[in-house]
């Protein structure tokens, strides 16, 4: 099989999000992949200079290795589109939705897609645990987070109310809205979704993630062995079916593009909770969507490959002219 293009290629990464270093770590591999096969492709650490940076080295597509705000949340993707370069991954509205932890549950339940329940807490109020809690209906043990943070940073689980203030004080340290939800006992998963023009859309075999305390945090998530990952995840038939029917349509509600990764808490009588859905997942050696891929004989270079169809699709659809409906 030939090369997708042969146009220049920049894969785009870093960023001064709160997840740089996984950001390049992610970009790198893109980038030696891309190499691999044979593509014309440079590294790009998006800074002040990107405008300067894409015109001087010739770019005419951006692979998308960002995370986090500024990146994952329509803002480069809006930027992009304003200059005319096609980018792989959803476009600016799936986007900004996907990355607002509130915005993605709040679509997701008008399409009846199940999502833990809880409220936002902007920053500036204080207000009481039993407060929220008798205005949530919840019960400890709740879940602390920002609404736009990825990475599962500045989350805390609030099993005391000892636990309250300084959780509310760490998720505000990184957005301005903490989010407040039940806290859904059981099995941790992730399921990942491969979309592309040609293929249509692929729900590849879900993982479960068995974190060492039981909270697959930010330790458990990047640091290598910490974190057991069952891959294909061991749970039933049902389960499994029922998690990638909900991960494909909360793909299709938000109307997302190329691969994105639904992740899960499934109660231990298997009812599944979508938490949040990564439009750039992580592409580094440890990340779990090129796990997932791998189990059905896709290999990382394939992988790449896949996603960078997005931005070829992309370049089509904006190389048709516009048909305007006459009154």
């Amino acid at each position: 099989m030939g090369k997708m293009t042969d146009r220049r290629i920049a894969v785009l990464m870093g960023g001064r999000s709160s997840e740089r270093e996984i950001s390049l770590k992610t970009g790198q591999a893109v980038h030696q992949a891309l190499l691999r096969r044979g593509y014309d492709v440079v590294a790009i650490d998006v800074g002040a200079r990107l405008y300067q940076d894409l015109k001087e080295q010739g770019v005419a597509i951006a692979f998308l290795s960002l995370h986090g705000p500024g990146g994952e949340d329509g803002m480069i993707q809006g930027f992009l589109e304003t200059i005319g370069i096609p980018y792989t991954g959803s476009g600016v509205r799936a986007s900004a939705v996907g990355m607002h932890k509130v915005m993605t549950k709040t679509l997701l339940a008008v399409h009846g897609i199940p999502v833990p329940p809880g409220t936002v807490i902007r920053e500036g109020e204080r207000p009481s645990l039993a407060k929220v809690l008798k205005g949530t209906k919840l019960q400890l043990p709740i879940v602390v987070k920002p609404v736009s943070q990825g990475s599962t940073i500045g989350v805390t689980i609030v099993r005391r109310p000892t636990q309250w203030k300084e959780a509310l004080a760490l998720a505000h340290r990184y957005d301005p809205e903490a989010m407040v939800e039940r806290y859904i006992p059981g099995h941790e998963a992730t399921v990942s979704i491969l979309g592309t023009a040609m293929n249509g859309v692929n729900v590849l075999p879900a993982i479960e993630i068995v974190a060492p305390a039981g909270f697959y945090d930010f330790t458990a998530k990047y640091q290598k062995g910490k974190t057991q990952y069952l891959c294909p995840a061991p749970f039933s038939t049902k389960v499994l079916q029922k998690i990638g029917e909900l991960a494909s349509r909360s793909y299709e509600v938000l109307d997302c593009e190329g691969a994105v990764r639904v992740d899960f808490r499934i109660t231990p009588r298997g009812q599944p909770y979508v938490l949040e859905i990564n439009t750039v997942p992580g592409m580094t050696a440890t990340s779990l969507l090129p796990m997932a891929a791998a189990q059905v004989g896709i290999i990382y270079d394939d992988l790449v490959e896949r996603i960078l169809q997005s931005a070829l699709d992309r370049a089509a659809r904006s190389a048709q002219p516009a048909k305007l409906e006459s009154a």
